[in-house]
């Protein structure tokens, strides 16, 4: 039942998503190829849409098409976009991506300023916070930079994944991984309310998309060797926190070697120190 929860969620929000970006290329009464295009690539690089095939995603579009052909005014689509899109992260994404399509012309109309605005205000996103999203977009940068994703929350997922590799969450395990957040130095300007919110969507994300997705995620999102290096240690302090790894733990940390392709000898190392 939780995760066909979280299935749904996930496939309601993504619908959302493309919704805010579909009204901002039909805003002007036309929606040219390099709005489609735009659209389709800033899908493309983002973790939300990891591991939509093309044909689900043509599907997506033309169900998204549809729904906002029904509804009866402007106010019902807000109002269910604020219902799908719940959490701030979301709406700020929801507002980068139809600032990403309504700018792709190079040049927004006053009909697509004026819809942003409406977006804005109806999803609460700050006059700083636009301008952040703006520049980023103007600049040719990825939303993440605007969006200001966190590598706390990836480190926190790597934990997570081991925790859960077996299948529940031991004691020792719960224990070592709130001990991480609290005494690492990486976590230091991480709250327990955030803390947790990490771990719940790490959770969450785990069980509607599977390990294989959340892995390339990973992959994706953690990109430089240190900053896997340094996952890969928490991993295994994670692991070894009850003793010597369980054959599903060791799985885990053998998948993580494999896909953030660090060395046995660094493996080795790490695993002397866990």
């Amino acid at each position: 039942m939780a995760r066909e929860q979280a299935v749904s969620a996930r496939k309601e929000r993504n619908a959302a998503l493309v919704e805010v970006m579909l009204l901002a290329a039909m805003a002007d009464g036309r929606v040219s190829q390099r709005e489609m295009q735009t659209l389709i690539s800033r899908v493309l690089e983002r973790p939300e849409f990891e591991g939509t095939r093309p044909e689900e995603l043509n599907a997506l579009v033309e169900s998204s098409a549809a729904r906002l052909s029904e509804a009866r005014d402007l106010e019902d689509v807000l109002a269910s976009l604020r219902r799908r899109l719940p959490d701030h992260k979301n709406r700020m994404l929801a507002f980068g991506l139809a600032a990403a399509v309504a700018l792709a012309d190079q040049r927004a109309t006053r009909t697509e300023l004026g819809l942003l605005k409406t977006f804005q205000a109806a999803l609460g996103i700050s006059e700083d916070e636009v301008a952040q999203i703006i520049d980023v977009i103007e600049n040719g940068g990825s939303l993440a930079e605007a969006l200001g994703e966190p590598l706390e929350r990836l480190f926190a997922e790597v934990m997570v994944l081991v925790s859960a590799a077996d299948g529940r969450l031991k004691e020792a395990e719960a224990r070592a991984l709130v001990e991480s957040f609290a005494a690492d130095p990486l976590f230091e300007n991480v709250s327990p309310e955030r803390a947790q919110s990490f771990v719940s969507e790490a959770v969450s994300a785990l069980s509607a998309e599977g390990l294989p997705q959340r892995l390339q995620v990973l992959a994706h999102g953690l990109t430089t060797h240190t900053q896997r290096l340094k996952a890969f240690r928490l991993a295994t302090k994670i692991a070894h926190a009850g003793g010597e790894p369980s054959l599903p733990e060791q799985r885990i940390l053998d998948l993580l070697q494999a896909t953030f392709g660090l060395a046995d000898d660094e493996v080795a190392r790490l695993g002397r120190e866990g």
